[in-house]
């Protein structure tokens, strides 16, 4: 399916270090699940809502991530290619401007590390405002078990569906970031902008400054599931729901499909 906003193309960020999950894999987007990449659900799912480019940003290990993108690509019956960012110590919003250099218009944007179910890409995709610069999944479900308050990015909104603040330091707010969006030129114009007036360059940069021009919107995912795998207590939540929550990757006991 593609939304009213045309959405064929898709960004990964899988740039990072990746440093609190470690333990379990070299680097995050390698991390398994019963046998399956982090990197490679998110390319499976974004598939799934009718995407047909994804370019995956790389950074942190680039050559082993890219060298499994090919199979992925074949799995997913999809085309992946990868943009390289040149310094994957800075904040993940060079990511987006180095990762979406090739896009002509929108495009859904996802963390490696966030499984994002079908029915939360679903509503995110079909109803992502089109006169918005950058629209974000929000999840109002902020005392989840599934959400950790230590790492979480807050959402506190305006009026209607517009974002007012964003970022991790937060004392009120509405909502969680769930890592997905649907954006266009104009997220990786503020992101730059961001950088030009002394801010690090991470994504909640641009996306404060969309938020003061009127332009950071956001889609409410309902019951929808997600999940971002953070760290190894997140890894075995994530293991524990995916078959059940992702079918179309995961058989019934959770292996491979």
């Amino acid at each position: 399916m593609t939304s009213r906003a045309g959405v064929t193309d898709a960004l990964v960020l899988a740039a990072g270090y990746g440093s609190r999950l470690r333990e379990v894999a070299p680097c995050k987007p390698l991390a398994k699940i019963h046998g399956v990449s982090l990197i490679e659900i998110a390319v499976r799912q974004l598939a799934g809502v009718g995407v047909r480019r994804v370019t995956v940003a790389t950074g942190y290990l680039a050559d082993e991530i890219e060298a499994m993108l090919p199979v992925i690509a074949r799995r997913a019956g999809i085309a992946v290619e990868t943009r390289r960012v040149p310094d994957c110590r800075q904040p993940n919003g060079h990511s987006v401007i180095a990762g979406s250099a090739g896009f002509d218009g929108r495009y859904l944007l996802v963390m490696a590390d966030h499984i994002l179910s079908h029915d939360l890409l679903s509503a995110l995709v079909a109803n992502a405002p089109a006169d918005a610069d950058a629209v974000l999944a929000i999840d109002r479900r902020v005392a989840s078990p599934l959400v950790d308050p230590d790492d979480a990015t807050w959402v506190r909104l305006g009026k209607g569906n517009a974002i007012a603040r964003i970022g991790k330091g937060l004392d009120h707010y509405d909502a969680v970031d769930c890592g997905a969006f649907v954006a266009g030129p104009g997220l990786s114009r503020a992101i730059a902008a961001a950088i030009g007036n002394g801010q690090p360059g991470s994504l909640s940069d641009g996306m404060q400054l969309l938020a003061g021009q009127g332009q950071a919107r956001v889609v409410d995912i309902g019951d929808a599931w997600w999940i971002d795998v953070d760290d190894a207590k997140a890894l075995r939540l994530a293991e524990a729901q995916v078959g059940e929550r992702l079918p179309q990757v995961f058989d019934t006991k959770g292996a491979e499909a």
